[in-house]
């Protein structure tokens, strides 16, 4: 897969760098990591208010699950960024399905923990520490989901012969926002699974 012409000569003589993909994605991404920090800020009231009853609800996750979920987006990142650099500069990107593949075992790890910490009694309903953590890496599941549409998106547009100037913006905010998927989840893993 190449770049086309018209973009290889403007990009050759001008080595600066610019915000990857378009505006208005950031503009949803920072939205979206806000709402975010106010759901951390929630979990974190909870924990100074009942902190033995946090720590005894911790007990029934699974760290060890959560450890490799954490391995794998951290994966899977690494496999974006180096797609998408090899996409920038007219190359095949091999890694992108790898890294769908990791989005995909993290989904399967997922939904194995909530069948394991629902199978030992515990549900949204058991306490607030269950409700918050249902909900909140439920919605960030939700958003890994649409993470793997965009890892989709770039893995066809990385098949293309060529790709223009509006294909590499696209390509971009695709990473981007899987990129916000991988950072959420390394602030709600030890949220929920670490902080003591």
């Amino acid at each position: 897969m190449t770049v086309t012409a018209t973009e290889t000569e403007s990009s050759a003589p001008q080595h600066h760098r610019h915000i990857p993909g378009e505006p208005g994605l950031w503009i949803f991404l920072f939205g979206d990591m806000i709402m975010f920090s106010v759901f951390f800020g929630f979990v974190a009231v909870l924990h100074g208010r009942h902190p033995t009853m946090f720590r005894a609800s911790q007990q029934a996750l699974h760290p060890d699950l959560g450890l490799l979920n954490t391995l794998l987006l951290l994966t899977a990142s690494a496999l974006v960024a180096r797609g998408l650099q090899q996409l920038r500069s007219g190359r095949p990107a091999r890694t992108l399905p790898w890294a769908l593949l990791c989005a995909l075992g993290f989904a399967a790890l997922k939904g194995s923990e909530y069948a394991l910490v629902i199978q030992d009694g515990h549900t949204p309903t058991s306490n607030d520490f269950f409700m918050y953590y249902f909900v909140f890496t439920g919605i960030h599941l939700a958003h890994l989901t649409i993470g793997l549409g965009a890892l989709t998106v770039l893995i066809v547009l990385s098949r293309r012969p060529t790709l223009s100037r509006g294909g590499l913006l696209v390509a971009e905010g695709a990473a981007a926002y899987w990129h916000m998927v991988d950072l959420l989840w390394l602030v709600l893993f030890p949220l929920f699974y670490l902080v003591a």
